[in-house]
């Protein structure tokens, strides 16, 4: 599972899952960037959800992402007084998640800010970003919490103020796919589509 994917709609579908199938051993792979990919190319996974589809594999359009620029509450660049440019956002640091895969890039930055942390997992640059060191781009599902809290507040940008990615749900061999892969897909399913109608929330 590619990170971006908001991890409650995953753990919830999981929960459905381990009171039909209590037996079935399930292991998670969270990747970020080509991680997902490479798991689908070595077939070292049963079911993916990624944001590219190989060439010689069949995804479904699984989910799309709005990202939104945020900040701690306390960040200068809420002081401003006005809405944020992206000459503005190089000037502050830049909170980055690496690549997982072998081949990941070192810096997957949007804004190539001077300013760059890098970490490995997106739950210690979300606990980064809401300590105050710097801004990150989140999709909006991902940081609920953290939004309605007000440990996290959105940027107001003066111009591209918003991101879009696409996930896919990949089964490697659909033909092969034994009954626990075929219903935990059909359980993610499931539960993109009940965020889609607002019938869920973290």
């Amino acid at each position: 599972m590619d990170v971006i994917f908001p991890t409650w709609i995953l753990l919830s579908c999981l929960g459905r899952f381990a009171v039909e199938q209590p037996v079935t051993r399930v292991e998670l792979l969270e990747t970020v960037l080509g991680g997902a990919e490479e798991a689908l190319l070595g077939r070292a996974a049963d079911l993916v959800i990624g944001p590219h589809v190989p060439q010689g594999f069949l995804g479904d359009l699984f989910m799309h992402l709005r990202f939104v620029a945020i900040v701690a509450p306390q960040h200068p660049l809420h002081q401003l007084g006005r809405p944020v440019t992206l000459q503005d956002l190089r000037r502050h640091r830049q909170l980055v998640v690496r690549g997982s895969g072998l081949h990941r890039r070192l810096d997957a930055s949007w804004l190539g800010a001077e300013q760059c942390w890098t970490v490995s997992h997106k739950v210690t640059s979300i606990r980064a970003a809401c300590m105050g060191p710097g801004f990150a781009w989140y999709p909006e599902d991902v940081i609920r919490d953290e939004l309605v809290s007000g440990a996290l507040r959105r940027l107001e940008l003066l111009e591209s103020g918003e991101r879009h990615a696409d996930l896919y749900l990949i089964v490697p061999d659909p033909d092969y796919a034994g009954p626990g892969t075929r219903r935990l897909a059909a359980l993610l399913r499931e539960g993109v589509a009940a965020l889609a109608r607002g019938d869920v929330s973290p």
